[in-house]
Order: structure tokens, then sequence, then C-alpha cells
């Protein structure tokens, strides 16, 4: 339970970030059969806390009857923010570095970002064919706030690490590469979604 508790210090922290961008926030609780009451009342304790709803529910082992007042209260949080005005970390026209630095400072808790030499010539190179007012999408571990995998809870004192940049000028941002990163995930030959159905009856065939 100890590890479990200093686990919700990670949770603490999506949450902040949810909420800098004043956008209505809901914690969805994923139970599975071997999940506690005490494990449960410890997450909706830290939601209470930080002032945010939260849901347990029991998808994965009900389908969609088990995720009936999740989604009854996402409606209810919806209705009553019908036209909520995002807030922006930045601005589009800051220079790309200082757009890194933000994310990594405000969303991942870094003390300061390293570009890496191929990166940097990179991002100058998009800047130069004029997408440098581009936002900004980071491609790094989702093991972890930081950029390692391997760091845990809400590490302190770190540096992000940029190793490599790509553009995606089409959808309209640049991707900034944090770590050793696979952006395009390999596919089987024939996808899942292939042996995939549903019944007239709803009932959901070939997910497994």
């Amino acid at each position: 339970m100890e590890v479990f508790k200093k686990g919700l210090d990670n949770l603490a922290v999506h949450i902040q970030n949810m909420k800098k961008f004043g956008m209505p926030v809901i914690v969805a609780i994923n139970c599975f059969p071997f999940d506690t009451a005490a494990e449960i009342s410890h997450i909706e304790d830290l939601c209470q806390k930080l002032e945010v709803q939260c849901a347990p529910h029991e998808a994965f082992l009900k389908g969609g009857a088990g995720a009936v007042d999740l989604a009854e209260k996402v409606i209810r949080l919806a209705d009553s923010n019908p036209h909520p005005k995002p807030h922006f970390l930045y601005d589009l026209e800051m220079p790309v570095e200082e757009k890194i630095r933000i994310i990594a400072k405000e969303i991942y808790r870094a003390d300061n970002i390293y570009l890496e030499k191929r990166a940097r010539k990179k991002i100058e190179r998009f800047v130069n064919l004029g997408y440098g007012n581009l936002p900004v999408c980071i491609a790094k571990t989702q093991g972890s706030l930081t950029d390692n995998p391997r760091a845990t809870g809400v590490p302190k004192g770190w540096t992000l690490t940029v190793t490599d940049a790509e553009l995606s000028a089409g959808a309209g941002f640049l991707v900034i590469v944090c770590g050793d990163m696979m952006l395009m995930p390999g596919l089987p030959k024939y996808p899942a979604a292939v042996k995939m159905d549903v019944d007239e009856h709803g009932n959901i065939t070939g997910l497994f």
C-alpha cells in the first residue's frame, strides 16, 4: 500500500497538468477484479483534495454496462461547461526551443532542456523553411514523466534531452523526439481490426 500511495504523486501531477488548460477534468478509475476498496478510496481522496471529479468503472469486466456511471458523469460535466475556453502554455510565435522548455518545465517538471546537435540543426532548418510557428508535439516514453522509462514518481532535478526532431507539415506540428523512440509503430500484415465485429445485439467479438 505504501508503494501504491507513492504512485499517486504521478496521478496528482497529471491532474494538475490538465487543470492548467482550463478544461473540465474527470478521473476515470479503471477497476480490475483484484483491486481493493482501499486503493480505490485513496484515489477518490486524492481527487477530492485536488477538487476534480472521479468515477470508478468496471468496463474491463462488464463492458459498456460497467462504465455507465462514468459516462453519465462525463455528460453532466460537459453539459455544465458547454463553451470552455482553453488556456495554452505558450504562444505559437515563441521560438521552438522556448516552447519545448515550457512544456518540459510545466508538464514534465524538468529543470531545463538539452538539445543534441542533430535535433538543433533540424529545428533550425524547419524554422528557416517557415515552420517555426507550429505547435510542438513531444514524443517520449509513456512510462515516466521524464525521458527515462525507469524513472518513477515525480523526479526532480533532471534535464529533458531532445535527441531528434521531425516535421509533420500536413498535420501542422513539429515532433520533438526525446530518447530512443519509434515514431511509427509496426503493424502486422493483417490488422486485428479485420477480426473484430459487432452483432445485432451490440456484442463485440474479436478483441482478444
